[in-house]
Order: C-alpha cells, then sequence, then structure tokens
C-alpha cells in the first residue's frame, strides 16, 4: 500500500507538486523500512523521529540557483560520521562526533538503496546519541 500524507503535508507541498511525489516515494520506503517513525511537520520542514530527531525533507537552498532544479526536495540527516559521496550537497560537523549531510533529490530514482541505508544509519545513531 502506498504511502498516504495527511494534510499538514500535502498542505507543506502544496505548491510544490512534484516535490510531493518525491516525498511520497521517499515516506512510503521509509515508513515500511524502519519501526516506530514519528513525523511533525513544521513550518519549513517535516522532521522524522524516533523519538529523536534523525532526519528532515526540506526546500533548503544547498546549491546556487542557477543550479538548482526547479522542483526537489533536501534530505538532512545525521549521522557519526561524514559520508564522502558527490551526492552529499552539504556535510558539516556542528559538533564532534555528529555530521549533518544535506542531500538535494530531484528524481524519485535517486531514492535508492544507498539513500536507505543512510537513512538506516540515521536512525540508529539517533537512537543511541
Amino acid at each position: 500500500m502506498a504511502y498516504e500524507p495527511n494534510l499538514d503535508e500535502l498542505m507543506f507541498f502544496n505548491e510544490k507538486p512534484v516535490a510531493l511525489e518525491l516525498y511520497e516515494t521517499l515516506a512510503d520506503k521509509l515508513f515500511a523500512q524502519l519501526p516506530n517513525i514519528g513525523m511533525r511537520v513544521q513550518k519549513t520542514q517535516i522532521t522524522f523521529t524516533n523519538p529523536k530527531v534523525f532526519a528532515c525533507i526540506s526546500f533548503a537552498k544547498v546549491r546556487k540557483a542557477k543550479e538548482r532544479p526547479k522542483e526537489y526536495i533536501v534530505v538532512t540527516l545525521g549521522l557519526d560520521k561524514q559520508v564522502q559521496s558527490s551526492r552529499i550537497d552539504i556535510a558539516t560537523e556542528p559538533y564532534p562526533g555528529r555530521w549533518t549531510h544535506h542531500i538535494l533529490i530531484e528524481h524519485p530514482e535517486e531514492i535508492d538503496d544507498e539513500l536507505m541505508d543512510w537513512f538506516r544509519k540515521a536512525y540508529h545513531f539517533a537512537r543511541v546519541k
């Protein structure tokens, strides 16, 4: 069964129908693969918890305007170490032992096994930190 966003999620993506489709693809996989996920829709992001925050979805401007697609979502994950990948737009270490990674997603096929593995690692890291 495909993921059905609630009204708050639909309102978050109100003017971004392609981004909503990307989000639904991601949420479908996320909720199918990881147990007991909480979710909060905020003004600028959707936050996933377990009960601590492990990931966010937003429209952050992680690329220069000329390089940014018209419709996209940005996945933000907290991990215990920096991931080296050309898919990572920005990685910062806000404090020792915690790396924040921002990944711009433009196409459904980018929501692949590698991305879902990073979600699993972020989920487990949030549970033990």
